[in-house]
């Protein structure tokens, strides 16, 4: 028992990685997933000029310790932090979070979503599928397709250039929960698992499929900038002998539009500063870049703020901060600055741009986290995984911001007011995406499977 107890593996496991094979399909090279989706539908109609981007936050953040306080809780309860006053009165945040209570009037709060999966990867499938996976805890391929799945396969018709549905992860990240299932590998997400360590951040597997780089006669030209790539190509001939979806993968990857959405020096110093020039910082600016170009749906996935380097002591890789993995309380010393930078620049970016009506922003992980404080190692605080409450920050799509949607008790165990489900949540997106959640698609033994079993937009976060 001990042994089971020295620490959590989280919601990135090795073993289950080299078994499930993840890289085979996020290894997908563009002109794979364009072939493959011009093969499933050629005829797909276009899509309404809206996109979603997800922050996904693996492990669970504490939402007793970041949306939805309780300063008159006992201390064994609401922690080590005090809550501030936002720009709207009654929505306060933890001390942590200056940032959010300066643009707290353009984001609303949800509360009461909960679930009962307290695993992570049975609660990460069941927000990130809408649906309760059918086997046990959650390991295992997806049994149904994630959410960007099905914007990627409801919008095959949707050709801007760039992929439709883009991860943005860690280098070796577990990407098996945001995959197609039944839909298919063609409507994986474009996974960039870059190293956003430098300030001049460049994606660094942005590369051309191996099929395209066989063909290339000088494959100096892979080690070289696009505009040489580019100049390469046209000099060898190489370009002509490639198939038509090899061709538009090439033209993906050496194109003006893709250069621009993928190249950050284009933003003002002020722009990378307001974010924050580390890896959360990029890949939210990134991500915003991206919708900005036409992609439908982009995971920006915010779990270790630093990749590649060492964690400060008692500190965890993710938010899965039980006391056999940190100090819950000086890892969120760690975590919250950077955090707080920058969800609170994509959402103040998002409406000083414009993009508040074409762009929804979502952030939530598998669950939150107990409100209660373990000390599951002796003098060193914790908090465990706690699906029966959780909190969510919308923003954009043309919602109603500025508010408080449900409530849990005085603890912040579970919703008192207002319960809702993950399926609310993403019945609420659907609707903005112009989705219709009862299109059903056909799983592999041929069920019809419609994209939502349940759940209605939730009405207080709809536009008047």
């Amino acid at each position: 028992m001990k042994a089971a107890l020295d620490r959590c593996a989280g919601p990135i496991s090795r073993r289950c990685f080299m078994q499930l094979g993840a890289l085979g399909f996020s290894g997908l090279g563009l002109s794979d997933l364009l072939r493959l989706r011009a093969k499933a539908n050629p005829e797909a109609a276009a899509a309404p000029d809206t996109a979603v981007i997800l922050v996904w936050l693996p492990g669970g953040l504490s939402h007793i310790d970041t949306y939805d306080m309780k300063p008159n809780a006992p201390m064994e309860y609401r922690g080590e932090f005090d809550p501030i006053r936002t720009v709207v009165p009654g929505l306060d945040v933890c001390e942590l979070m200056p940032r959010h209570a300066k643009v707290a009037d353009r984001f609303s709060i949800v509360r009461s979503v909960s679930h009962t999966f307290i695993q992570h990867g049975g609660g990460t499938k069941q927000m990130l599928m809408a649906r309760p996976p059918l086997r046990g805890e959650g390991e295992g391929a997806n049994e149904y397709p994630c959410i960007g799945s099905v914007v990627s396969k409801m919008r095959e018709g949707h050709v801007v250039g760039l992929p439709n549905y883009v991860l943005c992860t860690d280098e070796g990240t577990l990407t098996n929960p945001h995959q197609g299932a039944y839909l298919g590998p063609a409507h994986g997400p474009f996974t960039i698992g870059a190293n956003f360590l430098t300030p001049e951040f460049k994606v660094q597997n942005l590369t051309l499929a191996k099929e395209i780089e066989d063909r290339l006669e000088n494959r100096l030209a892979l080690r070289r900038g696009f505009d040489e790539m580019r100049r390469e190509l046209d000099r060898s001939g190489g370009m002509a002998a490639m198939d038509q979806f090899s061709q538009l993968a090439a033209d993906m990857l050496t194109s003006p539009k893709a250069r621009g959405a993928f190249d950050l020096s284009k933003e003002s110093d002020a722009i990378r500063d307001r974010f924050g020039r580390h890896p959360w910082g990029n890949r939210a600016l990134l991500a915003r870049r991206m919708v900005e170009a036409g992609v439908s749906f982009v995971t920006v996935e915010m779990g270790n703020p630093w990749p590649g380097r060492t964690a400060p002591p008692d500190t965890h890789f993710n938010w899965d901060t039980h006391s056999v993995n940190s100090n819950h309380f000086k890892d969120s010393r760690w975590k919250l600055p950077d955090y707080d930078q920058s969800v609170a620049a994509l959402v103040e970016d998002v409406y000083e741009r414009g993009l508040d009506k074409k762009v929804m922003i979502v952030v939530t992980g598998e669950f939150g986290r107990t409100p209660y404080v373990e000390y599951e190692k002796p003098g060193r605080p914790g908090r465990g995984h706690h699906c029966a409450a959780m909190s969510i920050l919308l923003a954009g799509g043309g919602l109603r911001t500025g508010q408080v949607v449900g409530g849990t008790d005085a603890k912040a165990h579970h919703p008192i007011d207002r319960p809702l489900t993950p399926a609310d949540l993403w019945a609420t997106v659907y609707r903005f995406l112009g989705i219709d959640t009862e299109h059903c698609f056909t799983d592999t033994i041929g069920r019809p499977m419609a994209i939502l079993p349940s759940g209605e937009p939730i009405r207080e976060l709809m536009p008047a």
